[in-house]
């Protein structure tokens, strides 16, 4: 078993109820669960339901019942994301008092004209909470942000020259995905994220986030995504179909296999599955590739 037995271990899983679980949503949540068992530690389920207007009624359920039929349950009660917007606006707020966060009057439209990073026009002028805005974190110059993923090795971004000062709350109000997961990645205190590698360029953002607030950062580790023989990748967008709970076995095995592990034993139960992938993880045997195939 390749482990570092880490203490106080706490991982986290925080799918958003845009659509069932696919089999690339599945293997993430089994790495996630394996690499926190593995090291003695908990690991949390979080519901991302803070885009009302994307989620499908039920979804979010339906996905607690399927993680539950693969053997993965959370060490603690369910966090949603819906229960917490007292706390985001309060960091925005705070952002705002400091002047690292300002409000936002550009369009979609005029920024599209100009192409590349936000350009900064809103960041000096004076404007209030009165108007039809968005809220923007700041980002100085030269905020050259690095860190190194246990799978996809160093990673490194330009903030400013790249992204530049970016959405943190949009104009219809909507607390931007960026935020909340900073955020709650702090107040749950996960100490590593396991998740996939298309979240990947998110997480500078995030970390950028982290340091304004004073918040800690979690270990990250981020699983190539799987693809379709015509490599797309396998994802909602893509109409992946969802993973059946009356199969949860071949899930599972499959998912081993997509994540590197030996093959287990054959006619191992759910838990039994479970189980031995506990006692065998090896994040080492992950591919660093940023997508890998889909075996069926």
């Amino acid at each position: 078993m390749n482990t570092h037995n880490i203490a106080n271990y706490i991982g986290r899983f925080a799918p958003s109820p845009t659509g069932r679980l696919h089999l690339g949503s599945l293997v993430c949540a089994v790495a996630s669960f394996l690499d926190a068992k593995a090291n003695q530690g908990l690991w949390l389920l979080r519901i991302e339901d803070i885009d009302p207007l994307r989620e499908e009624p039920g979804v979010s359920h339906h996905i607690i019942k399927c993680l539950a039929a693969h053997g993965m349950i959370s060490d603690e009660p369910i966090l949603w994301q819906h229960d917490r917007l007292e706390a985001y606006q309060t960091a925005i707020d705070n952002l705002i008092a400091e002047q690292k966060a300002f409000y936002c009057v550009c369009t979609r439209k005029q920024l599209a004209a100009e192409g590349g990073p936000y350009p900064g026009y809103c960041k000096s002028k004076k404007i209030g909470a009165e108007f039809d805005t968005a809220i923007r974190a700041a980002v100085e110059p030269a905020t050259l942000l690095q860190f190194v993923d246990a799978i996809q090795g160093p990673q490194s971004q330009n903030l400013d020259k790249e992204i530049g000062d970016f959405i943190i709350k949009r104009k219809d109000g909507l607390i931007a995905y960026q935020l909340a997961v900073a955020i709650d990645d702090a107040y749950q205190n996960i100490s590593h994220v396991v998740r996939g590698s298309d979240l990947l360029d998110s997480t500078l953002r995030q970390i950028h986030l982290q340091k304004l607030l004073q918040l800690p950062t979690p270990h990250y580790a981020h699983i190539p995504v799987i693809t379709h023989s015509d490599g797309h990748k396998l994802s909602k967008q893509t109409h992946a179909s969802e993973v059946k709970t009356s199969e949860a076995r071949h899930n599972l095995r499959l998912a081993l296999r997509l994540l590197g592990q030996q093959p287990p034993p054959q006619h191992l139960t759910v838990n039994q599955l479970i189980d031995w992938g506990t006692e065998h993880w090896a994040m080492n045997n992950i591919s660093r590739s940023l997508s890998i195939p889909e075996q069926r």
